[in-house]
């Protein structure tokens, strides 16, 4: 396995919409892996593979307390919404940045696992809220987007500035 680059806003790269999965094969495996390996260093609880410059339709993800308890969606698609609620979220591809973003409550997803097997869950709470989220990665959307004008500008700015301090060192 290796660790993947992670794309950081406002890379145009983030706003690409993913391409459906046509088969899971050994490559689309491995990737999964390595975004999981990726997402878990980078102490992250999801990850789309739009973020590490994979233009497919797959995520990865694990909420539990105990970090063992990873999840793989190909191809995953909202069949059903219910409620509201809003809660703060954050970003490994808009590092140290946090926002109220109001999501549904309860969702219900079909997607093919980790062998291609096609599955469907009901989730609610944080795990409806990452499923969500990393959807909205592979459909070109950041969580920003859901801010006023204004608060992303000096999202994107404060952004701009901390690369340019890094590549300065």
């Amino acid at each position: 396995m290796s660790k993947l680059t992670i794309l950081e806003f406002p890379d145009s790269r983030l706003r690409r919409v993913a391409e459906p999965v046509t088969a899971v094969t050994e490559i689309e495996q491995q990737l999964a892996r390595d975004m999981l390996e990726t997402m878990y260093a980078a102490r992250g609880i999801g990850l789309a593979a739009i973020q590490v410059n994979r233009p497919v339709r797959l995520l990865v993800l694990d909420v539990s307390d105990t970090r063992d308890q990873p999840m793989v969606f190909f191809n995953p698609e909202i069949v059903d919404r219910r409620g509201s609620q809003t809660c703060e979220e954050g970003c490994l591809s808009v590092p140290g940045e946090y926002a109220q973003v109001t999501r549904a409550e309860e969702i219900r997803v079909r997607a093919l696992d980790l062998d291609g097997e096609p599955f469907e869950i009901e989730a609610d709470g944080l795990l409806a809220v990452c499923i969500q989220h990393e959807i909205d990665h592979l459909d070109g959307k950041v969580f920003v987007d859901y801010l006023s004008p204004l608060k992303r500008r000096v999202i994107e700015k404060r952004l701009k500035k901390q690369q340019k301090l890094r590549e300065a060192v």
